[in-house]
């Protein structure tokens, strides 16, 4: 669904990663482990096609998004969702927060149709705001506001508003490394449900415990490149790279 070919960026003269390749496909979960700035959030960002790398190429099924103009490049970006490691919400009701996302993709025409029929009807939240707050647990919240919620709370709300819209592909940045054990625990049910909804999942975390519990494939970040990538128990029970070996047991430490 979502590709990376040999992409390398730099901030300035410092390089983050060089000739680094990684792809995700639907209905599975890659986990991109690695000790902290080490460059995964850069990462999910050039995956998220926020900017374009120094060198190598993006596709979204096969098209290259920065071969495209912007407004097919736009179309390509609204189909990737993205829930940062701190919530980011509106100061609005937990429904309106998580309706956002759906509004803002739709054409200017159906915005303001959505808003008249809201007006005239005493029940105008959409199935698809209330299905993504049942994922995580909180439709008991909806008309909640969102500075009354605790913080796992609001990061459940930042999940559930990012698949109201059902992206093809979901980029989560440490999305629990806040949280306390029972949030967390939700937020990875949360991401199962995605996998089975046929979404494909980027999970960015330095919680290898996390990696094994929920992903499908995992990826080393080590240094400026993937050391490497494959299905989840050969990379925690046989890796093939020393360098992953050592930092998965507690060798390498950065």
């Amino acid at each position: 669904m979502i590709r990376a070919t040999d992409v390398s960026h730099a901030y300035g003269e410092d390089p983050v990663f060089r000739d680094l390749s990684i792809d995700v496909d639907t209905g599975e979960v890659l986990a991109v482990i690695g000790p902290s700035g080490v460059g995964k959030t850069t990462l999910l960002r050039l995956l998220a096609l926020s900017f374009e790398p120094d060198d190598g190429t993006v596709t979204v099924d096969g098209t290259d998004a920065w071969a495209v103009d912007p407004d097919e490049r736009l179309s390509l970006r609204r189909r990737i969702g993205m829930v940062f490691q701190e919530a980011s919400l509106f100061d609005a009701p937990v429904e309106r927060n998580v309706e956002y996302g759906l509004r803002i993709r739709r054409s200017w025409t159906d915005r303001l149709r959505h808003e008249l029929r809201s007006v005239v009807s005493s029940n105008g939240t959409a199935d698809a705001v209330r299905d993504s707050l049942d994922i995580v647990g909180l439709t008991d919240k909806m008309d909640q506001h969102a500075a009354s919620l605790s913080g796992g709370e609001a990061q459940r709300v930042s999940f559930a508003r990012a698949v109201a819209y059902d992206p093809d592909v979901l980029l989560l940045d440490e999305p629990t490394s806040d949280l306390d054990p029972r949030n967390t625990a939700v937020i990875e049910e949360a991401i199962a449900a995605a996998r089975d909804r046929g979404i494909g999942v980027v999970v960015a975390t330095h919680d290898m415990h996390q990696a094994e519990r929920i992903a499908d494939r995992v990826a080393v970040l080590l240094d400026d490149r993937i050391t490497e990538i494959g299905p989840t128990a050969e990379i925690f029970d046989d890796p093939d790279d020393d360098r992953t070996r050592k930092f998965i047991s507690g060798e390498l430490v950065y």
